[in-house]
């Protein structure tokens, strides 16, 4: 057998093998032939993440499925086609990798294939890595999905060995040992986004010292708060969104690998062995279980839409703020666009598109919650469009409606973060008409009933009094500030000069002092511990 050391005396641009189609509408790209025996491997440069079904290599000649022996006809074109999960599963490749090296390392320690079988199994995967990474591979939809294809390459390039890579092993535990090494590693992607939008929220906040704003309750004026708070919040949703997350990324962290079809094997294998190889806590406890299991699907889906609504609320927030109607923010040029036949128009479309894209989150779990709620145990090939909910683009697995809704779902939040960080960064608000909306609403009346409780008067009567000056506020066209000491003993005599230190936005937010309220001491309080815990750099924020 040659060596794979030798491949590189091995001259480029041999014509292809017959049967093999080469794209020839893109520009020119290195090809690579590697020659084992008699056989000759073709790669030519593709995206291995972008690459839709029509890029894909097919034969004129179907190769027989590595799972054929008791076929004696192939499948049709069609079946092939709605089959297949190459399109969008390849995204699975370095975890596919990853899985089989550690595989084939304790297949050599438990003596079920000799070590010189193993160092060519992982020099054969290296070499496969390297093509997939340098555009080389042709991913082939007759091999069906990511798992056919790299252990196809695989007997292609190094021969009888990588026909026992298989041993004790089933696509059905492989797809989902690579499913949750790739959802660990996307909740490490998604939370590391979050925290980069928290850090625009709060320096935003620090940014905005002492900025009060109406708060709303029912879409209404109701009380005043500091912008700082507002923004807070948010932070506050978010930071239960990357704990939920983790907490996901904890429940899932256990590995299925050894499982096989759904009994496990007969075969002296060490689970242990693997699962600590790939970093999970252990192996999972009951095989059925292992591959049949998309709870942590469901729960990092879950848990995606739950970010992708809160996201959706800041999104309305800003959106509405934008408008002529509020008008307390201005986003920049370069977080807006125009229209194409209004010239005056600047729209907040990326928050717009962050609001509308929530839906295609909550979709893609709700997708996979009825995707699994008729399934029998235990592998059932419904579960392959599992890969496309969590779709980053493009690659395929045996078993693939799982996959789809959580590629996408990824996708779409993180793009979702990364849009609203950015918008974050490039918004002004608007102080000055800020100000002039405050007095609007007499977000102050609530300080004033507490005025009242603190003069002795129940808090049901003191509602009802501040009620009432309210309305003699709105007969007269003035702010409760406006009114006389007089007016006010009119309504009842407990009122003294002292009532006007409560009075007014500014003054009202003074009053606030409980713990997590809008008070001037309480947010500063918010705001370092948030500053602290992100590590950020306030220098001249402020």
């Amino acid at each position: 057998m040659e060596s794979l050391a030798s491949s590189s005396a091995i001259p480029l641009r041999s014509p292809p093998p017959s049967g093999l189609s080469i794209n020839t509408t893109t520009k020119p790209t290195s090809s690579v032939s590697f020659k084992h025996r008699s056989q000759q491997v073709w790669c030519t440069s593709s995206s291995t993440m972008n690459t839709t079904p029509s890029d894909l290599s097919t034969k004129t000649t179907k190769e027989e499925k590595l799972w054929g022996g008791r076929f004696e006809e192939s499948v049709t074109d069609a079946v092939e086609r709605f089959t297949e999960s190459i399109s969008f599963d390849k995204a699975l490749y370095k975890q596919d990798i990853r899985g089989s090296r550690a595989h084939a390392s304790m297949l050599a320690r438990q003596e079920l294939i000799s070590v010189s079988d193993k160092d060519s199994i992982l020099q054969g995967l290296d070499e496969i890595e390297r093509r997939i990474e340098d555009g080389e591979f042709v991913w082939r939809t007759d091999r069906e999905d990511v798992h056919m294809n790299i252990e196809a390459a695989l007997t292609d390039l190094i021969g009888e060995p990588a026909k026992k890579l298989h041993t004790a092993r089933s696509r059905n535990d492989q797809v989902l040992t690579d499913f949750r090494l790739w959802c660990r590693d996307a909740i490490d992607n998604i939370v590391a986004h979050i925290k980069h939008l928290q850090v625009a929220l709060v320096t935003l906040a620090t940014k905005n010292e002492n900025l009060i704003v109406p708060g709303y309750t029912h879409l209404q004026r109701a009380q005043p708060v500091l912008l700082q708070h507002l923004l807070l919040a948010f932070v506050e949703q978010l930071d239960r969104d990357a704990g939920r997350l983790l907490d996901c990324r904890e429940r899932l962290n256990f590995c299925p690998l050894g499982a096989c079809a759904l009994a496990g094997t007969g075969l002296p294998i060490d689970r242990f062995m693997t699962s600590a190889d790939l970093g999970f806590t252990a192996p999972m406890r009951n095989s059925i279980d292992a591959v049949s299991d998309r709870d942590f699907v469901l729960e990092f889906l879950s848990a995606n839409s739950i970010t992708a609504i809160h996201l959706s609320r800041l999104g309305e927030e800003w959106v509405l703020w934008a408008s002529e109607e509020f008008g307390f923010l201005t986003p920049s040029d370069a977080v807006s666009t125009g229209s194409s036949i209004m010239p005056q128009k600047k729209n907040p479309d990326p928050m717009e598109l962050v609001r509308g894209k929530s839906a295609r989150v909550v979709g893609d779990l709700v997708t996979l919650l009825v995707l699994c709620k008729g399934l029998p145990l235990a592998y059932n090939r419904d579960l392959q469009l599992f890969r496309r909910v969590l779709r980053v683009g493009g690659t395929s697995t045996g078993g693939h409606e799982d996959k789809e809704p959580m590629f996408d779902s990824t996708k779409t939040i993180i793009g979702m973060l990364e849009v609203c960080a950015e918008f974050a960064q490039n918004i002004t608000f608007n102080r000055e008409k800020i100000k002039k909306a405050l007095p609007a609403g007499y977000l102050d009346a609530t300080t004033l009933a507490d005025y009242l409780v603190k003069k002795g008067i129940p808090f049901r009567t003191s509602h009802d009094i501040v009620g009432k000056s309210v309305a003699l506020c709105v007969s007269k066209n003035c702010q409760l500030q406006d009114l006389s000491l007089e007016e006010l003993r009119s309504l009842n005599p407990v009122f003294d000069e002292d009532v006007y230190e409560f009075l007014g936005v500014e003054n009202a937010v003074k009053k606030f002092c409980s713990y997590g309220s809008t008070g001037s001491e309480c947010v500063a309080e918010q705001l370092d511990l948030w500053v602290t815990k992100l590590q950020i750099n306030t220098a001249g924020h402020k």
